[in-house]
This record gives structure tokens, C-alpha cells and sequence, in this order.
């Protein structure tokens, strides 16, 4: 039953994914979340270490591309300083924002993977949509309003897959051990 939020990984921070990790898994596109897995909710700007994973990326040749439930006007905001493409208005965990951001890409749902810090939007969202998936930690431990319901929720979710599937841990990478059973 909770086997739909259950992430193919779980890694600290989308700093600790790189371009090799996401060669080795055949993936040529990221899909991120953007409040507390891009940026913090609350600081729309970014960090140093924010641009140098995005140039990292860029560099490599795999585009990162924002997939959030936020409107377009603060979406684009934040992607026109991050030089990002997006897909605003995702409604997460449908399956609606991800073919979209699939057809923008011009790539297969095996050719990409999600980044997010939600099991209820984000890891929801990939695995109804056939997306790997990564759950990192929430940059902030504080939320925006509208998202402390799922976040409560979210803390039962995941304590209970992980007392029934102990290889669900965080890890430094992708690679580490690879996916989660």
C-alpha cells in the first residue's frame, strides 16, 4: 500500500548527485522540486553551492528542469535567476506535470529523474509516472503553511517504510548501494 511513496533513492542533497552518478543510471535530465530541495522556501535566490551544481550540470550536458506546484509568476522568478527551464502549476503527485516537463524534454520517462523533498507530492508524482525518483532531505526544517499538513503525515510514511525496509537510508550518492529494494 505505501509502496507508491517508497523513492527509488534517498540522498542527503541534490549537491551529492552528479553527472556520472546520472550517467552510470542512463538518466539525461533532472526533474527537481523547488522550495526546500532547490532552494530554501523561504530564499528564492539560492546558494553558491545551488549555481555551481547547476553549472555542473549544465556543463555535463543534462538539463535541470524546476517541476513545481507553485504558479508560474514565482516560478519564473526564481528560473530566470537560475537560468532554469520549468514547469509551473505540476500539480503533484498527478501525472500531468511530468509529461509535460517529459515532452518539453523530448525524453522518455527512463531518460529522467526527480528530485524532490516530498514523498506525498514528489516521489508520489514520479512512481504514478514511471520517473526513478530521489527523496533528499528538506533544506529548511521549517515549511511554508501549505505544506506542514503533508509533512506531518509524511513523518508517519516514512517511519513506517523504513521499520519494514531498513536498506531505506539516506546515502552520498546515487551510486551508494544503488536503489533502494
Amino acid at each position: 500500500m505505501l509502496k507508491i511513496f517508497k523513492p527509488t533513492y534517498m540522498v542527503e542533497a541534490i549537491y551529492h548527485i552528479t553527472p556520472e552518478q546520472l550517467r552510470e543510471q542512463k538518466i539525461k535530465a533532472v526533474l527537481t522540486d523547488l522550495d526546500n530541495t532547490l532552494i530554501a522556501w523561504n530564499n528564492p535566490d539560492g546558494t553558491e553551492q545551488l549555481i555551481e551544481w547547476i553549472n555542473v550540470m549544465e556543463e555535463a550536458g543534462i538539463p535541470v528542469v524546476i517541476l513545481s506546484n507553485n504558479k508560474a509568476k514565482r516560478v519564473d522568478r526564481i528560473a530566470k535567476v537560475l537560468h532554469l527551464d520549468y514547469v509551473s502549476r505540476a500539480l503533484k503527485p498527478t501525472t500531468i506535470g511530468f509529461k509535460r516537463a517529459s515532452k518539453k524534454l523530448n525524453l522518455t520517462t527512463d531518460e529522467i529523474i526527480m528530485v524532490g523533498d516530498q514523498v506525498m507530492t514528489d516521489i508520489w508524482g514520479a512512481n504514478l509516472s514511471g520517473v526513478r525518483s530521489v527523496l533528499v532531505k528538506p533544506i529548511l526544517d521549517t515549511d511554508a503553511w501549505n505544506t506542514q499538513f503533508n509533512r506531518f503525515m509524511e513523518l508517519h510514511i516514512m517511519n513506517y517504510m523504513i521499520k519494514k525496509d531498513p536498506n531505506m537510508r539516506w546515502r552520498k550518492s546515487i551510486n551508494d548501494e544503488s536503489r533502494i529494494k
